[in-house]
């Protein structure tokens, strides 16, 4: 009779992988009067490391622009390093695309204001995100692309 281990998740590490900003219209535009436009796009990213070690990565893209004008844009790569052990194989992508995330996405938030603020602008306040619902349209997504002929499918 055999003993099933019990499952593992846990932190081993949390850092910033990448971090960048840019203001290409410095001095120029901290003279601009107008409310800029904010865009921001998040990405997820596992990996294996190690013997049940995975990084994660979510890298927070933020664009302010006025008009055409690129205000500023902040790209920073919030990862971590997870302990995954004796986790059934089709409760993984979930564990490292919804939990993961999750634990990450505070740590991106702050950096995001802070490196803003740094730059000399306004603070963005990152607002949360369901990494749940973002997984499971990324499922259905898929499941449609795999369902319409001609269509083919690029990982």
């Amino acid at each position: 009779m055999s003993e099933q281990a019990a499952p593992v998740f846990a932190i081993e590490k949390i850092y910033i992988k990448d971090l960048s900003v840019e203001v290409p219209n410095a001095p120029q535009i901290y003279l601009e009067r107008e409310s800029p436009t904010v865009n921001i796009q998040l990405q997820t990213k596992a990996q294996g490391v190690g013997d049940g070690l995975f990084e994660v990565t979510l890298t927070a893209t933020v664009t302010s622009k006025i008009e055409e004008k690129t205000v500023f844009l902040v790209e920073v790569g919030q990862a971590g390093i997870f302990r995954v052990q004796n986790v059934p194989s089709e409760n993984m992508e979930p564990l490292l695309s919804i939990a993961c995330p999750n634990i990450l996405y505070p740590y991106a938030r702050e950096i995001v204001s802070d490196t803003v603020t740094r730059a000399g602008f306004a603070p963005v306040m990152l607002q949360p995100v369901n990494f749940e619902a973002l997984y499971m349209s990324r499922l259905q997504q898929q499941e449609a692309a795999k369902d319409e002929p001609g269509q083919s499918t690029i990982q």
